[in-house]
């Protein structure tokens, strides 16, 4: 399901033979402690939300029956534009916890291609941008690199690629590339500034590599089309050490094969909460509702890069080549609100802004809904655990009986309520609509 690129062509390796001694010394950083505020353990559920979902029982009667089990939030946000289009929000919510630990999955990758943009941004003086192309090379243990990539136009490993890999199949490679080339500490140093401070994201995905080594990122360099080198990042180490957390998930685990009793320790693991996710996402879709301070200084460009392949199916890609294998990449592969594990077409009306996860028995989506035919639009946020015997690591996971039906069918239950709702104003959705790839 991910795709992994290592190559190495002669091109470039006397390039990286020249520069290896610039890459061995580490980033010297002092070591400080991050505290943060540490979230309250509140509910919020509006009447409105657990109303709508009771007046389906045969979909959400379990569901709301065992919330606290399966750990149910979700985050609905209704669009209504003023006579000038510009959009006023109204956020509903059901049993939502910021204190209640959630695996965020694959969903940390939306900050993840913010912040690889806005330090891009950073460094435009350099003469680099998205498209530029990006060389990874290795500076300690664990880490791999990376020369070339097949799956581009022009076979060179960029960050639009990356992004690309990300945002239509979740490819962990590309997000593991991309947290290289952030480094750790920039990573939460910005979602911190930005008022993320419950976030933390302190390791790659897909691949177990030690706390220290999560620490260290590597060396980066970004060459023209010449192989000139325009700019290059040093192997980087995070020194500063994060809020101590209490994290921990489920009745056993496996650890090396062997099942292990009591709880999973998650606390050196990735943490983001549903309603920063959810801001994330609205600070993308409509910047101008969302306070400056937690905007990603990225360019109106990029922010529609963004869009488009937020929205993109994989069979609609030609590079990386995802609609040459439509058996492993089907129009909804990332689209679980409102269509779940449907893998026919999909309606040409509407199209989905997201950035879904799962793992560790906990499947999330955050998503905008367009629909161009009947004019209406919203926002929503879900996640719930589907992990019946409370069993970690054993990759018995209820996500097709439990999670990607819960996803289909509150997407569904919305927007049928969307259908039938009155729109003062009906909105101008002609900014969300692309021309893909084919």
């Amino acid at each position: 399901m991910f795709l992994k690129y290592h190559g190495f062509p002669q091109l470039l390796a006397g390039l990286a033979l020249l520069l290896s001694c610039s890459f061995t010394k580490q980033a010297q950083n002092k070591a400080v402690t991050i505290t943060a505020a540490v979230p309250a353990d509140t509910v919020k559920t509006d009447d409105f939300l657990e109303s709508l979902l009771k007046q389906y029982p045969q979909y959400f009667e379990t569901i709301l029956n065992n919330r606290k089990d399966l750990n149910v939030q979700v985050i609905y946000t209704q669009v209504n534009r003023g006579a000038n289009g510009i959009a006023a929000l109204t956020n509903y919510y059901f049993n939502v916890n910021p204190a209640r630990y959630f695996y965020p999955a694959s969903t940390v990758k939306l900050p993840i291609v913010l912040l690889a943009l806005q330090k891009l941004n950073e460094l435009k003086a350099n003469g680099i941008d998205r498209n530029t192309t990006m060389i990874t090379e290795t500076s300690f243990s664990g880490q791999t690199a990376v020369y070339n990539d097949p799956t581009a136009a022009d076979g060179k490993p960029s960050v639009a690629q990356y992004i690309k890999k990300i945002l239509m199949v979740s490819d962990n490679d590309a997000y593991n590339r991309l947290y290289e080339f952030l480094g750790q500490e920039y990573i939460n140093n910005e979602l911190h500034k930005k008022g993320y401070e419950d976030a933390q994201i302190l390791h790659r995905l897909d691949i177990f590599l030690s706390a220290e080594e999560n620490r260290q990122t590597n060396p980066v360099i970004f060459v023209d089309s010449n192989n000139n080198v325009l700019y290059k990042i040093p192997g980087q180490r995070n020194a500063a050490t994060y809020i101590p957390r209490n994290d921990s998930l489920g009745n056993g685990y496996y650890k090396g094969g062997v099942l292990m009793n009591g709880q999973m320790d998650f606390s050196k693991k990735n943490r983001l909460s549903l309603e920063d996710l959810h801001t994330i996402l609205l600070s993308v879709i409509f910047p101008n509702k969302i306070n400056s301070s937690q905007r990603f200084n990225i360019t109106e460009d990029d922010r529609q890069f963004v869009l488009k392949y937020m929205s993109q199916y994989p069979t609609e890609s030609i590079y990386p080549p995802y609609s040459a294998d439509t058996a492993s990449y089907w129009p909804g592969y990332c689209k679980f609100l409102l269509f779940g594990a449907e893998k026919g077409a999909l309606p040409e009306n509407i199209r989905i802004f997201n950035k879904p996860g799962d793992a560790y028995g906990h499947m999330i989506d955050v998503a905008y809904v367009a629909d161009f035919k009947n004019n209406i639009e919203f926002f929503v946020s879900a996640l719930i655990y589907c992990n019946s015997d409370g069993i970690l690591n054993d990759d018995k996971y209820d996500y097709a009986t439990v999670g990607k039906p819960f996803m289909k069918n509150l997407g569904q239950v919305i927007y049928d309520y969307e259908l039938k709702r009155t729109y003062k104003i009906k909105p101008d959705l002609s900014a969300f609509k692309f021309t893909y790839d084919k």
